[in-house]
């Protein structure tokens, strides 16, 4: 038996940078984006260029684990130099790969990040096997044996199985962690729905919330000022929409303006840990595992398991590689005692 089985994508990342990229801002009345450019037609010199291993399964496998709990992964690779790359980055990692599934028939997944000075990235990905998930490739007795199934975000056709894993833990009554990716969100809301009914804990970055329940964040205007508010109330709209099960806790994550969480009676906000930005990539991943694993380790202290998510995220983001910065728990209450200005707030 083991504590929790991560089912997410597997990837070799390419992190490159460049101080010849440009951060365009572009503003409407209902919403601002931001774009990263390059001079078009140029030969654009690389200022940085490294790679590591990463993918949702990876990185929160890898988190898990370094948390001290007992994990086991479910990811999907080929058999080529990225395979061969990744299971070698797992030599010095306690998690069990007995559960992975490797199609010499397919490329392993591969991913180009484009990094700003900023820190921030966009992310070229070529999903490969992580496209490819079917039913008949997992080993649902693991699941069966485990207290925690984390679901990261799945892509292309291995969508089409979240709904037999999410039964199936239901069944068995395993709890469930619900990290939504972009495959599924676009499927709609009702679609969406039917995984949020049977998930205890769900996870979403702002831009996700927004796509799952087409509401969106209002910028101030010359009438209406919502920046003075500790939580925004088209996020607490969010929330409510989310939130299906009397017995879940939603979360959703605001990049460097914090995070949020909500249970059905409060709302709760965390702001960011202050710390050097190197790169965001699998910062996400960081603080929605290590919020789950939190929740246990404090007996359900939703803020204070949002700040021990806050804290392995900006650990994350302080060097490149998803899992390369990633705190232990004893390490994450260290800087917890260092800081004891760090809180959170609540809101009825």
């Amino acid at each position: 038996m083991c504590d929790v089985i991560t089912i997410g994508s597997a990837t070799m990342d390419v992190f490159v940078e460049s101080d010849d990229a440009n951060i365009v801002s572009v503003y409407t009345k209902n919403k601002k984006s931001e774009f990263m450019s390059y001079p078009y037609g140029a030969k654009v010199e690389m200022t940085e260029f490294t790679s590591q291993v990463g993918g949702g399964g990876i990185n929160t496998a890898c988190n898990f684990a370094n948390l001290g709990l007992k994990t086991s992964a479910i990811f999907k690779i080929g058999d080529d130099i990225y395979s061969a790359g990744i299971l070698q980055s797992f030599k010095d990692k306690n998690v069990d790969l007995s559960n992975i599934i490797q199609d010499p028939s397919l490329s392993t997944g591969f991913s180009i990040i484009l990094v700003s000075f900023q820190g921030d990235r966009t992310v070229l990905a070529h999903r490969g096997a992580n496209a490819t998930i079917k039913k008949s490739d997992i080993n649902f007795e693991a699941i069966k044996n485990a207290k925690l199934l984390y679901i990261a975000p799945l892509n292309g056709d291995s969508t089409k199985v979240l709904d037999d894993i999410v039964n199936f833990a239901k069944d068995n009554k395993i709890k469930v962690c619900f990290n939504a990716g972009s495959s599924s969100l676009k499927k709609g809301f009702n679609y969406l729905k039917k995984i949020l009914e049977n998930a205890h804990i769900v996870v979403m970055n702002k831009e996700e919330a927004t796509m799952a329940t087409q509401i969106h964040v209002r910028p101030d205007t010359r009438d209406e000022k919502f920046s003075n508010q500790l939580i925004h109330p088209d996020i607490k709209e969010m929330f409510k929409k989310l939130k299906v099960r009397d017995y879940q806790v939603i979360v959703i994550t605001d990049g460097g303006n914090g995070a949020y969480a909500y249970d059905g009676k409060k709302y709760y906000y965390c702001p960011v840990f202050d710390s050097p930005v190197v790169s965001t990539l699998g910062a996400g991943d960081a603080f929605a595992s290590t919020f789950c694993a939190a929740l246990s380790r404090t007996k359900l202290n939703i803020g204070k398991a949002l700040m021990y998510a806050s804290i392995n995220s900006a650990a994350a983001v302080s060097e490149f590689g998803a899992t390369q910065g990633l705190l232990t728990f004893d390490m994450i209450e260290k800087r917890l005692k260092e800081n004891p200005e760090y809180t959170f707030k609540t809101v009825e």
